[in-house]
């Protein structure tokens, strides 16, 4: 199979990409290295079923696939408030740019949309069926609602043309190759405890998340993309576990060997009070439930951190 990955030298992408290449499929990886890093996919430089284009998604080149999946978009807070409107524009123009190469090509196409298409929640935990509490003129409007957009593009594309779609609802997910500087909690506060400093929490620290490792949504993530008969079907991915942010910094500090102290901020602006997805309907398809609990990915991520660290920290000797 040739798999077109928008996105492909991203946190998610570049794992996508790499078990793709694992599994014997050809991959054309398209990023614009805007918050992709091109050390994400150095390792798969020289595979002769792996090809890099550096292009943005919005005028994306034709490519002949059999498989599209869309996951070029700034994906953290501190990046698409500080790339809104190329956010706005991956999600909008770059989903249609995808969806009619993936009509070009008779090729499946899906579209990684976000858990941040739900808002601040009034249902809680959040199925497919709900329609969300969005702030459309916040601050994480860009994101949210560009998100929604690409949603309706995608089924009103795939209504009008016959593409085969689906749609995932991506909740919090994390692990190596994350950006420590990305702004999002999980290597915040990595990086506070990696350093000796106290973990920034934004608020009464109250507030909850699920968080699933990467290895896990990757997985789900297949499982629709090569399911044809999901066509129009829409998924929430991720873990239900849900955990507040102290106590996410508490499990976090003692991974990192850290003595746990917490600097208390202000509340980050139309951030949800709790965010825990429904996965009964991947369940119920695929069978699928996370693996990998939160101290064991936890830890794994860690260590990825302090690797970097060290290596940055040997470069600047040398």
């Amino acid at each position: 199979m040739r798999v077109l990955v928008a996105g492909g030298a991203g946190f998610i992408g570049s794992h996508v990409c790499r078990t793709l290449i694992e599994r014997g499929d050809s991959v054309v990886c398209l990023d614009n290295f805007i918050t992709g890093r091109r050390a994400n996919v150095e390792a798969l430089l020289a595979h002769p079923a792996f090809e890099l284009i550096e292009a943005d998604v919005v005028e994306a080149p034709r490519v002949a696939a059999d498989l599209v999946l869309h996951l070029a978009s700034p994906a953290s807070p501190v990046h698409y408030q500080q790339f809104p409107i190329e956010t706005m524009q991956a999600n909008s123009a770059g989903t249609h740019r995808l969806l009619a190469i993936a009509g070009e090509s008779r090729a499946r196409f899906v579209f990684a949309s976000t858990s941040e298409v739900y808002g601040d929640p009034l249902e809680h935990p959040q199925r497919e069926t709900y329609w969300g509490n969005v702030n459309p003129i916040g601050v994480r409007a860009c994101y949210d609602e560009s998100k929604r957009f690409g949603e309706a593009l995608t089924v009103e594309y795939r209504r009008r043309h016959g593409v085969n779609a689906s749609i995932v609802r991506i909740f919090n997910t994390y692990g190596p190759r994350m950006n420590i500087n990305d702004g999002r909690v999980v290597p915040a506060f990595i990086a506070a405890a990696l350093a000796g400093k106290p973990l920034p929490v934004f608020g009464d620290g109250m507030q909850t998340r699920s968080f699933c490792y990467v290895d896990d949504l990757v997985a789900a993530l297949l499982l629709v993309a090569g399911d044809p008969s999901a066509d129009g079907e829409v998924f929430n991915i991720g873990n239900p576990h849900e955990i507040t942010m102290r106590e996410l910094a508490q499990t976090i500090a003692d991974c990192a060997g850290s003595h746990g102290a917490l600097e208390m901020l202000p509340p980050a602006p139309d951030d949800p009070a709790r965010r825990k997805p429904d996965i009964s309907r991947m369940t119920a398809r695929y069978g699928w439930t996370p693996r990998v609990g939160l101290r064991d990915g936890i830890a794994r991520t860690v260590a990825y951190f302090a690797d970097e660290a060290a290596a940055r920290a040997a470069g600047v000797a040398s």
